[in-house]
């Protein structure tokens, strides 16, 4: 049994009232780290456990919410209130996702919150932030996605914009914001200061998009009207069109991604398809000469993998340390053997669900094995014994 004493966040107590996937993966990855978390959710659970009653959704929830203790507090009556501040009293992390004003209309101010409580950080995430012109703007996945550029720049050139199918907004929100935390709680441990932090989605996915903005730069340099231009959707070609080989190609039997970096890798190719002329060849020969032939180079490579499965191509450029891989179904994804033996995907006999795959953090301390991956908890299972230890502290709140 691994002891979560051992963790880098030992000791550390964050009341967890975020909902869905932006602060529950931030807080997974505190949880996984050591921390002890307190989810707390409203009479009937939070969003993302009601959405269990639609086919697989169920998962999701058990994914992000394992090593967490399970309370339900009702935020808009008195003992609610009451409840939570007993919680907050020797707190160090107060976790929320809602819209900015939610907390001061529930009468948890974060200024107020913090007076209360000195050494509480008080960590917030939101679609757009608290204090820009678009802050009551509706925040999901899918509208950030719209709002931030994804999906002007996922797709294809000659078709609509789509979304990209991993909620990758919040998910780049909630590492941000489990980064903003701990940089806060090294602070406080230096300085005594505990500071807000907040992080706004929008703010979060931005940089992601360099390659696209790249070949936008590049539009607006040559003086070309945005009007003229065709949208920055390269499919599955490079988002900056500034490497070629660069797609992902047929093979008898699916599909397989090539990227070729730099001069090395196209000779590599060319040899690996049996014509290793085209690597001399001074229509390919350099990037800038294989970026403008692109639909030949990719009409070349196709004809080569299509004849092929896409095992046969994968280990032919692996041999010629080509950069490839094959394209693969989510249920190999979840058996994928090398995420299974680093324990990055572990098997869960879960409670309510049965046998599941669920993801260990990605963060890795040296010397130190991975927490114990505990299923998620029913809705409000803990609430009775997490509150029996405050209960001094609730009963001085009520009477006050």
């Amino acid at each position: 049994m691994i002891d979560p004493a051992e963790q880098p966040l030992a000791g550390i107590k964050v009341v967890d009232l975020s909902q869905i996937y932006n602060g529950p993966y931030a807080t997974f990855l505190m949880a996984a780290a050591g921390a002890r978390i307190l989810k707390v959710e409203p009479p009937g659970g939070e969003s993302l456990r009601r959405r269990g009653v639609v086919g697989g959704a169920a998962l999701p929830f058990a994914m992000l919410n394992g090593m967490k203790e399970s309370l339900v507090l009702d935020l808009k009556s008195a003992e609610g209130k009451a409840a939570l501040h007993a919680l907050l009293a020797d707190a160090d992390v107060l976790v929320e996702n809602f819209a900015p004003s939610t907390m001061a209309r529930l009468g948890f101010p974060a200024e107020e919150l913090q007076k209360l409580y000195p050494r509480l950080i008080y960590a917030s995430s939101s679609g757009f932030g608290s204090d820009g012109p678009y802050r009551d703007y509706p925040a999901m996945d899918l509208t950030i996605q719209a709002m931030s550029g994804v999906m002007h720049t996922t797709g294809f050139p000659d078709r609509p914009p789509v979304k990209a199918g991993p909620a990758l907004c919040d998910f780049f929100a909630g590492v941000h914001l489990y980064g903003a935390i701990v940089t806060a709680l090294f602070q406080r441990e230096r300085t005594g200061i505990a500071r807000r932090v907040e992080v706004a989605m929008q703010d979060a996915v931005y940089p992601s998009l360099a390659s696209s903005l790249g070949l936008q730069f590049g539009l607006d340099r040559a003086g070309i009207d945005p009007a003229d231009a065709p949208p920055p959707r390269t499919g599955n070609r490079h988002g900056g069109l500034a490497e070629a080989p660069y797609n992902v190609y047929p093979t008898s039997d699916g599909h397989i991604a090539i990227i070729c970096v730099g001069e090395q890798h196209w000779r590599n190719i060319a040899r690996a398809m049996g014509r290793p002329e085209l690597g001399e060849d001074p229509r390919f020969a350099t990037l800038k000469s294989r970026v403008a032939a692109v639909d030949e180079v990719d009409a070349i490579v196709s004809e080569w993998t299509a004849s092929r499965s896409k095992e046969q191509v994968f280990r032919t450029l692996l041999a010629h340390k080509v950069p490839c891989a094959p394209v693969r179904t989510l249920p190999e994804v979840m058996e994928d053997q090398n995420m299974h033996a680093r324990g990055a995907l572990v098997w869960q006999d879960h409670p309510e669900l049965g046998r599941i795959v669920v993801q260990q953090s990605p963060l890795r301390f040296g010397g130190l094995s991975p927490r114990e991956l505990t299923p998620s908890r029913a809705l409000g299972a803990d609430t009775a014994s997490v509150l029996a230890e405050v209960e001094p502290a609730a009963r001085a709140s009520r009477t006050g």
